[in-house]
């Protein structure tokens, strides 16, 4: 016998659930700095500052001038500047389209835009390039998959992100919000 289960959700929370994740940059003094802020959870514009100064100053390579597009993208996405972090993402993926960070955290932009769809194709994208912290993207899959009425995939996504980091308070308290249980076949 084949069990399905039916997955309720109880008022949807879409908030663009602090799930980005940073690209580590070495070298340049000002992309560093970037780097270690981004990672950090800054976004203040002082943080960005430093970004922007080694994007225009300092002499990267592509993998590190991308991941500094992203970690500037990524301080502006948390203050939900969608348009000019999406400019940042774009530009990364420009010179890198194989980094995962640049593409989930442009999928974590589109869901803060509830551009569901758009967000679980870039968010997919990353997965399947590769991402150092897969929790936050399982985290705004949900997300989207939730924009996108689709709760059970949702739920799945939130105990995947769980699994992943079970010391991680986000997706604990948005999986309080269902109720899973046993449907007739």
């Amino acid at each position: 016998m084949r069990t399905s289960f039916l997955v309720m959700v109880s008022a949807m929370a879409l908030a663009v659930g602090g799930a980005r994740a940073a690209v580590t940059v070495f070298g340049d003094d000002a992309a560093e700095q970037c780097s270690k802020a981004a990672i950090a959870g800054r976004a203040d514009p002082g943080s960005e500052s430093l970004c922007t100064k080694a994007l225009d100053y300092d002499q990267l390579g592509t993998e590190d001038r991308a991941g500094t597009f992203v970690n500037r993208g990524v301080m502006k996405l948390r203050r939900a500047e969608y348009e000019s972090s999406h400019r940042d993402f774009d530009a990364a993926l420009a010179l890198d389209p194989k980094m995962g960070e640049a593409w989930a955290n442009r999928g974590a932009m589109w869901v803060g835009e509830h551009q569901y769809k758009s967000g679980l194709e870039d968010l997919n994208r990353g997965l399947a390039l590769g991402v150092k912290e897969e929790e936050k993207v399982y985290f705004n899959r949900a997300l989207a998959y939730e924009g996108l009425d689709d709760e059970k995939s949702a739920y799945f996504d939130y105990q995947h992100a769980l699994q992943l980091k079970p010391d991680w308070l986000l997706p604990k308290t948005e999986l309080l919000r269902f109720t899973v249980s046993r449907k007739p076949d």
